[in-house]
């Protein structure tokens, strides 16, 4: 019989700081852009584009460097700080 435990395999998080990772409504905001419109660019879903907007869910590298190009802002300025 094995010895296998009944948990999920997510990491813990519990030491890593809460809030925010991107800015990607703040910078939608500046440039007087809605999701909505950045969802019909990017080909995506605007639910899924919501949720970028607030964070409930991170967009990937790639897909944040098409969206910082269809933006014309440096992908960095799509990212909250770290320090």
């Amino acid at each position: 019989m094995s010895n296998i435990s009944n948990t999920d395999n997510t990491s813990n998080t519990s030491n890593v700081p809460k809030g925010d990772i991107n800015r990607l409504k703040e910078v939608l905001v500046e440039q007087k852009k809605t999701a909505k419109w950045l969802a019909e660019k990017v080909g995506r879903d605007p639910a899924t584009v919501s949720k970028w907007c607030t964070n409930i869910v991170q967009p990937n590298l790639e897909t944040l460097r098409q969206v910082a190009a269809i933006l014309d802002v440096d992908i960095r300025d799509l990212l909250c700080p770290t320090k």
